[in-house]
């Protein structure tokens, strides 16, 4: 085989790839398409993002029980920088190039550090991680601050947003206690 063979051949090996990536993604965002929208984050609470907001990477949100399905539909899935507030309200993720999340303080369900997730692995537990009910899919975000000290009050700030009695992420109903014969 000459080199402009091989050349050629390797060229659209690589073209059918992203073309196959492309392909897949489309589909992923069109079996997730009942997935609700999240909420636009309330006006007042957008103006507090933008200025006192925690720098960090929006990494991606996934499946709660699954850190590898990300969650394409509504651009869930797409990394990008953002700025992060907790407040009253919820957590309001202002990212940039991509859609805004609003996450309602009733819809917390935990907070925790990971390691990994779908996009990043960082050293020790670097990323911040929450669950949260998205309509009616538990879904986890998890985002990359800049800082250990924003990471820390962040997660402090969230943790408190954690209705009292919420199932914990990933904890099955109870079941009714069975009545004896």
């Amino acid at each position: 085989m000459s080199r402009g063979t091989a050349v050629a051949v390797v060229l659209v090996v690589i073209v059918l790839a992203w073309v196959l990536m492309y392909v897949g993604y489309r589909r992923r965002v069109a079996r997730q398409a009942g997935i609700a929208s999240p909420a636009a984050i309330p006006a007042p609470m957008a103006k507090r993002v933008e200025t006192d907001g925690v720098e960090v990477v929006y990494v991606s949100t996934t499946a709660a029980d699954d850190w590898l399905d990300r969650v394409a539909a509504h651009g869930l899935g797409a990394r990008s920088a953002a700025q992060v507030l907790v407040g009253r309200e919820g957590v309001a993720v202002l990212r940039h190039g991509a859609d805004d999340v609003f996450v309602p303080a009733a819809d917390v369900r935990s907070v925790r550090r990971e390691t990994m997730r779908a996009g990043k692995a960082v050293p020790g537990a670097g990323l911040l991680v929450w669950d949260w009910v998205l309509g009616d899919t538990l879904v986890s975000t998890a985002v990359h601050p800049r800082h250990d000290a924003d990471r820390t009050a962040l997660e402090r700030g969230i943790r408190s947003l954690i209705p009292l009695g919420a199932p914990a992420a990933g904890a099955a109903p109870e079941a009714e206690p069975e009545e004896a014969p």
